[in-house]
This record gives C-alpha cells, structure tokens and sequence, in this order.
C-alpha cells in the first residue's frame, strides 16, 4: 500500500460536516483507515450525506464507510452550487473540490471522504472529483493564487497569520509569503482536485493551513506585482475621480474667522497666477488632480496656474524643462499616492543643479491653491567640495536680487539661519549637518535635496539614518549613478525618498534582485531569463514614476562626435615575472587566506601598483601590519628597479602614455588629461613629463580648494603652452570641466565604474569644440582586466534596470568573476574570450557560408546587427558586442588615430566605439551649464 507524500495531518482531526445542516453535528470519533480493500480499477465515488437520524451516531465500522461510497442512481447534478440531489430520497450529496483523507490510496480505489473546503457555515464552491489514475496523470499548467494561511488547528474559528501567495505546478504546491519567502511546501495531490480550486477553499500544506482568497494571474507573479500588495500603492493617481465625493458638511463659523482680507466678507476676489500663463515661451506645471484638490485643497481655495519664473525658464533646455515637470509633479504628489519624493538620475552635464533651482524658486514664490507657496524653507544638503559652488549657481541663474542661500560653514553657523530674514535656502555639507542634525529638525523644512546621492546607498550608515529622521516629506535626491554596485543601492534610495513603495528590504531582494541577477548569468535557463526580464522591467516601471533618468543622448546634438577606446597593454617581461613571484610568495598567500579584509585589500593593491609599474612596489609604504609584506615583495624585485626611477621598458601602460605624449606634442595642437586613482602614479606620470620637458598642471587632493579653478581657467586657456593636465580622479569632484583638452586618458581604473565615468565626463561636455578621444588602459591577464569586467556587469545591471535597455549585453558568470589572482599571459584579451565572440579580430566580419557578400563597409563583433560600419549612438560599456574588436597587428583603415598607431608595439587589443551625432558641434554656449 503506497502512502503519497502530501501530508495528512487533518485526517484524524477533521469532522464531518453536512454543508447544509441548519445545527451543528455532533462530533464525531476520526474515520480509521480500512485494512485492505481488494476492488482494482473502481472509479473515485463522491459521498453521499446521511440521513439526520444517521448524524447523531458515530460510524462504527468499515462496512459502515463503504456502504456510504455507493452513488445513488438516480441523481441529478448542478454544477453551479457544487450538489447532487437524489429525485428519490431527497437526500443532498455534498461535492468538495479537495480531499483532505484521500491521501492514503491503494490501487486505484481512494478510500476517503472529502473535507470541509468551506468557511463555518458556508458551504464550499465545489467542483469535480478524479475520475481515475490516468487522468490524474494528465500535466497541468502553474497557477497562482492568492491566500492566508496559519497553522494547522482543530479550532473552528481559525486566526489567520498573513497573506501569502499558493504556486500550485503539477501535482505539488509550494507557499510563499508576502517578502517571496518559501514557508511551505508540499507535493501527491491529485490534479483533478488542484484544478478545482477556488476561492473559500482550504488546504493543508505541511503543518499549515491556507485558505484561498483569489486567483493571480500568471503576469501579475511574473512582474512581482503580487507579492507588493501590502506596500504602499504606486499607481498614478487619477485624473479625476468616476464618481465625485460628496463634500462633507460644514459647521457654521464667522465670515472672518481666520481668514484672509481677501475673503472678508463681500464677494471672493479673483485670484491670478504670479506670471502670465498664456504667454507663448510660459513654462506652465500641470494642475492638481481631482482627488489632490479634494484632499489638500479643503478650505476650496481657487486653483491658480504655477508658471516658472521667466527670468530663468527662458535659459532651460527642453529636456531640463520637462526635468522640472517631472520633479515638481512628484514632490507635489500627483504621481504616487501619498509620497512627495523623486531622484533625479540624470547623466553628469544635462543640468542636474540648473533644473533644481528652478524648482525650488517656483515652489518658494508660488503654489496650484490661491497661490499660496508650497515651500517655506529649503534644505540642500550636498558634499563639502560642492556647498560654495551651489552657492554660485544660485547666483548665476537668479542674481543677488532675487534670492541670497544661506551655505553653512566655519564661520557660518546652522544656528544664526532662523536670523537671516531674507534667507529661505540653507546649504550644508553632510559633514556639517552630523554634528547639528538636531537644530536642522527644529526648522522643520519644507522640501529637502541631496546632492550626490548616492552616498546615501547604504541605509545603515548614520548620515542617512539621520537625514532619515528629518520630518520633510518632500525629498529629492540627484546622483548619476543611483545603481553602483547592485540593487540594494537602488533599493535604498527609493526607500529613502518613498519610505515602503518597493516593501522590505528582504522582500525586495527575494522579488527583484535574485530573479534579475539569475537571469544574467550565462548558464540562466530559459525560464529564469524570462522571469528576470520581467521583474526588470516591472521593477522600471514602478520606479519610473519617481526617478528620471536621461543619458548624454539628449545632448549629443550639442556635442562634438566621441571616440572611447578601451587599450589592452602588453605586460613587460618585467612584470610578468614579478607578477608569478608575488601571487606566489608566503606574505601574500597568508594575507588572502586570512579572514581580515585589510589583509586582501593589500594583496589587490600590490597587484594593482605592479599593473601600473613595479617601480611603485619599490616605494610602497605600508601601515605596521603589513611591513612584513611589503619587505618581501621589495626583496623580489629585480636591481635594477629602484625607488622612484620609473623606465618605459618594465610597464606596458606607462610605454603606451610615453609614445602617445610623445605623438601629442610633435602634433602641437592638442591637449590630454591624464588620470589616475593615486598620487604615487601621479608623481610616476609628472616624473615623465619633466624627463621629456612637457609641460603640465596637476590637481590632486592636496591642491588647495581655492586654487583649483585656477588651475582648471589656466589650462582651458587656448594660449596656455601646458598641454597635460594630471587630475586625480577622486579630486575634481563635480563640475570641473576640462574642455580645453580633447583627449583623455585612463591610466588606471576604479572598481566603481561611475568614478571613471565622471572622470570621462570632464573633456566631453558643453562647450567642447573638438572631437574627443578617451582611452583607458588595462594590462592584458592582469587583475585590471578582471576590475574592468566587473565594471562592465554593473553597468550592465543599471542598464537592465535603470535605463530599460533590452539590447544585448555582455554576460559573465560569478565563477568566471571570483578569480582575480590568476595572470593569463597567453592571450591577447581574456575579456574578448569571455565574450566567446566569433570575430576574425581584424575589424572584419567573417562572412557565414552560403550567404550572399554584402556590398556595405562592414565591422566585426555587430551581434544582432552585422556589421554595420557605424556604431549605434547609444553604445555602452556593457554593449561590448556592437562595439569593433581589433588585435595587433591593427589595420590603419580600423584605427585612425596617429596616438594609438605611435603606441601599437606595446597594444595587445583594442575595443573601439564611436558616438556619432546627428548635426555638427554647434558654437560653444555663453554660460557652460552643470
């Protein structure tokens, strides 16, 4: 006799319930198990009700159940309310789409009676019975379904737990909470009685009980949609409501009493908009809705148009006008429910300040009720490098006149802003607001901006905690890169903004993030790719009600054409040795069998100075902890690395900038910025340009505050004779613009790709005349190729989720990505094998066989499109695909670039993309905007 796995803990638990007795039965003892039962094949019977002179006695015997299996003749069945009714006896059979007795089968007879699937004193919607073992056999498609559930009691009354969601695929069941938590799982059903269910039905499922409220359909579990219904609503609310509300009823009040002059008896006066709203160039916001008035609109104020002051709306680009759209439609909350937050995710150089701005004088000035302005006081919060520039901005779009923001610093306290009459604005930086949150509460501000935002990525650290307590609901956040490194960033910043709309953190990361970071893994299934699709975009969705997001698409017809190249340099015999030697040697293999992070970071940084050049091992001074280390691999130097004598020969990188600077100034008519994430290469960089006289600037981080923008003014300038600029890449922080070069160099990269990022963005912005070429240099094998390709799957993972790209994107997998000490020296690019892309590498395409040749220039490496000779404008980091893909020896048809063509001995590989632009580099603007 076979037991089914289902469980069967109600069988000696349940009773048995006539569905229409007008009393409650008598309880009865629980039905044993018959010993054996010999009839093979015999169909499922239903049971028939017994006679209320039967009800009050228990049943005895197992010839006592087996009489009740026998199906009267003549019945008739409604189908509809799930009951039989005998035409003879009138007795009723009561029909229930699960049983909850019949897991114990023999061969082909189920021996049970049907459980109550009804709440007390209703009955169940019922449905068929099987019919036999081969239909239960029969596949059946997943469904979903809404229930609650709690554990499994004899208790009439039962005390639901919470929601849940039943996933019923086959013949098994599994449970999962309203955070996508796995609670209950169970598998034997039979299928004919899973497909009957319904709503009020009941189930046990391990040792829980759930009761089925509703069906979800299979796209509602495949966006997630299901799973946020107990987090706030994010549906956009309406225009106006199908059926007005009635207005509640007013106790009487005097005319006068607390109201304005205007309203003081006699008829209300009209009440205009501040700026004329027909004008042709107005920039008008959008009215309230409906149901915004009836909740924040109770005195019946008169609804005014909001119209942008003049002034400054005439100098806003059409993207930074509809910028200003979007974020006062949320702050206002026309487009969640009950939330005023939005984050502003706009690329560096679309107007991210600019836009602000113009909100905050709007909402300061004005209002959609009376006119009445929104906003009292304004808070913006941003990094310290970026308080005075803030302040200039406000400055330059609004003059002195108009507004005068009050910037915390040293020698002006939060304390004395209350002081300041004509004052509605306060600027601090992050550091300054920790040590006076507390008199920042007491203002109670209206609106709040973080600047940079995405320093408030993690939820736990005390700068966000605080700025968390602050009572303002009106909170924006500006950031480039609101993803950097996953989803729980993202997670955290619209957490910050709109408490509660993407749930818990736990549900968010069971919902979203390990369906989307599954499905680009390369070895995903078909359908976990699918389900991932589709939580990405559902995700975009919901968070493209208050985050916009515009890349440098939108301006690129204000833009010279772009040329990124990503340079793949040949190790030296130098480095190859000592690479080998030091992933090798004790100090370093203890430092990464520790369980301390500081022992791991030291061993990358090791690795990443050797990339960069040996000679910087040489003088590397470590913390006290890690002297041995730093004695050992100093030891394993060869002699003729010294301290501070950098030669082109013993680094692949530092040969390439020594051939490119060297092409540059035989040329005599371009500029470049040379980059790096440390000083240490920085002085390796400045010691080149004094062995060969060329002339140069350099910002780093010991660069005084008040004379970087010397520094950036003298370079930009066409008579200057100091052709490289060395920038550190953390230093120049944002708005530093370096239009006076046309090339740019990455010597070394971040494991963040938005440091590079906004690095890049220094050469190629408003105001640019030339055709801007930007390098970045990795050594082939090495730990630098490893940091770029974990860049690539984060660009990858905002462009699934931030940008919505549904093109093409590069794939690594986990396993691929935890190797990072390994040297790969035998190939020219492990990126490009990774891609396991079918390129001949020369930069043209193999052509299929038995296709006809195409008359068109083509590339190699166009995935999906092949080969085109044009990029696609919108062409990022993790499209490496469509970008060209070219191994030495380079074609000069391919490269035409006289730097790389001077460099290509030391040139393994080359990834190359081109942005194109629709119309010519129009004049450089009057005012070069942020």
């Amino acid at each position: 006799m076979r037991r089914s796995a289902a469980p069967s803990q109600l069988l000696k638990r349940a009773q048995f319930r006539p569905p229409f007795a007008s009393q409650p039965p008598a309880k009865r003892p629980c039905l044993e198990r018959p010993d054996s039962v010999q009839e093979e094949g015999s169909k499922s019977r239903e049971l028939e009700t017994p006679p209320p002179s039967a009800s009050k006695g228990p049943l005895r015997t197992t010839a006592d159940i087996l009489s009740l299996l026998k199906k009267p003749q003549n019945t008739q069945t409604n189908s509809q309310n799930g009951t039989s009714s005998n035409l003879e006896s009138g007795t009723t059979v009561a029909k229930y789409p699960l049983s909850e007795t019949n897991r114990y089968r023999t061969s082909g007879l189920s021996s049970s009676f049907k459980s109550v699937g009804h709440k007390p004193g209703l009955a169940s919607k019922g449905g068929s019975v099987a019919q036999g073992s081969t239909e239960n056999q029969q596949p059946q498609e997943t469904r979903y379904f809404s229930v609650v559930w709690c554990k499994l009691s004899r208790k009439k009354h039962k005390n639901w737990e919470g929601d849940a969601i039943l996933i019923v695929r086959g013949r098994s069941v599994t449970l999962k909470d309203t955070e996508g938590k796995e609670i209950g799982r169970a598998s034997g059903y039979k299928l004919t009685d899973l497909a009957s269910l319904e709503e009020g039905n009941t189930l046990p499922i391990g040792g829980k009980e759930i009761e089925i409220q509703g069906v979800i359909s299979a796209e509602s579990y495949a966006t997630g949609q299901c799973f946020m219904a107990g987090a706030s609503q994010v549906a956009t609310v309406p225009a106006s409501p199908a059926v007005a509300p009635r207005p509640k009823p007013k106790p009487f009040r005097l005319p006068t009493l607390g109201r304005g002059p205007s309203r003081a008896g006699g008829p209300q006066m009209e009440c205009t908009s501040l700026y004329d709203p027909t004008n042709p160039n107005a920039l008008v916001m959008p009215r309230p809705p409906s149901q915004h008035q009836w909740t924040h609109n109770s005195v019946g104020a008169p609804v005014v148009d909001v119209v942008v002051d003049p002034y400054i709306s005439g100098k806003l680009r059409p993207h930074q006008q509809n910028g200003v759209i979007f974020l006062y439609e949320c702050v206002m909350g026309y487009r969640l429910n009950d939330n005023h937050g939005a984050i502003l995710a706009d690329e560096m150089g679309l107007g991210k300040t600019l836009q602000c701005i113009t909100l905050i004088w709007t909402l300061l000035k004005q209002g959609p009720y009376g006119g009445i302005p929104v906003v009292r006081r304004a808070l913006i919060v941003t990094p310290s490098s970026l308080t005075n520039n803030w302040g200039k901005e406000f400055k330059k779009w609004l003059g002195k006149e108009r507004i005068q923001p009050y910037i915390v610093d040293q020698n002006h306290k939060a304390e004395d802003f209350v002081k300041q009459q004509h004052s509605a604005v306060m600027i601090i930086s992050y550091e300054m607001f920790m040590r006076c949150a507390s008199v920042i509460d007491s203002y109670n501000f209206d609106i709040m901006l973080c600047d940079e935002g995405h320093r408030l990525k993690n939820a736990n650290i005390k700068t966000t905690s605080l700025l968390c307590g602050l009572s303002t609901r009106k909170r924006i956040i500006l950031t480039g890169t609101p993803i950097q490194n996953d989803l729980q960033e993202l997670y955290a910043l619209v957490d910050f903004v709109n408490p509660g709309v993407l749930g818990t953190s736990a549900s968010f990361r069971r919902i979203y993030e390990e369906p989307i970071i599954a499905y680009q893994q390369p070895t995903a299934t078909e359908s976990e790719k699918e389900l991932g699709e589709t939580r990405a975009a559902q995700l975009n969705r919901t968070t493209s009600l208050f985050i916009l997001r515009r890349t440098q698409e939108i301006i690129n017809r204000y833009l010279p054409p772009k040329v990124e190249y990503v340079v793949f340099c040949q190790p030296s015999d130098t480095q190859l040795m000592l690479y080998d030697e030091i992933v090798g040697c004790r100090t370093l293999r203890q430092c990464l069998n520790s369980n301390d992070v500081g022992d791991h970071l030291s061993a990358i940084m090791a690795l990443r100075k050797l990339c960069n050049h040996p000679a910087l091992l040489a003088q590397d001074n470590e913390q006290q902890s890690h002297k041995e280390m730093a004695k050992e691999l100093a030891s394993l130097l060869p002699e003729h690395i010294e301290y501070n004598r950098f030669d082109e020969a013993d680094s692949g990188k530092l040969a390439v900038v020594s051939c490119m600077l060297w092409s540059l100034s035989e040329a005599g008519n371009e500029k470049i910025v040379l980059v790096s994430n440390y000083t240490s290469t920085l002085d390796m960089l400045a010691n080149l340009c004094e062995r060969y006289n060329y002339q140069y600037l350099r910002l780093d981080g010991s660069t005084p505050a008040g004379k970087r923008q010397e520094l950036v003014d003298k370079f930009n300038n066409k008579y200057s004779k100091d052709f490289v600029f060395l920038l550190s890449a953390k230093a120049g922080g944002v708005g530093l613009n370096l239009i006076g070069a046309s090339r740019i160099l990455l010597y070394d990269i971040d494991w963040n790709p938005a440091t590079d990022l906004q690095a890049m963005a220094r050469v190629w912005r408003d105001g640019q005349q030339r055709k801007v070429y930007i390098y970045r240099l990795l050594m082939t094998g090495s730990l630098d190729e490893k940091m770029y390709q974990r860049q690539v799957r984060k660009q990858g993972l905002s462009g699934a989720v931030v940008d919505a790209r549904d093109s093409e994107r590069v794939h690594f997998s986990t396993k691929e990505l935890k190797d990072l000490f390994t040297l790969h020296s035998n190939t020219p690019c492990l990126t490009h094998d990774m891609l396991q892309c079918s390129c001949d590498q020369t930069g043209q395409t193999i052509a299929s066989p038995g296709t006809e040749e195409n008359t068109e220039p083509e590339r190699s490496c166009q995935l999906g499109d092949q080969g085109r000779s044009k990029s696609s404008s919108n062409t990022t980091m993790d499209q490496l695909q469509k970008w060209c893909h070219s191994a030495a020896p380079f074609s000069p048809e391919i490269i035409r670039d006289p730097c790389l063509e001077a460099a290509s001995d030391f040139i393994t590989f080359l990834f190359h993309s081109v942005s194109d632009t629709s119309v010519k580099a129009i004049p450089a603007l009057t005012e070069v905007r942020e």
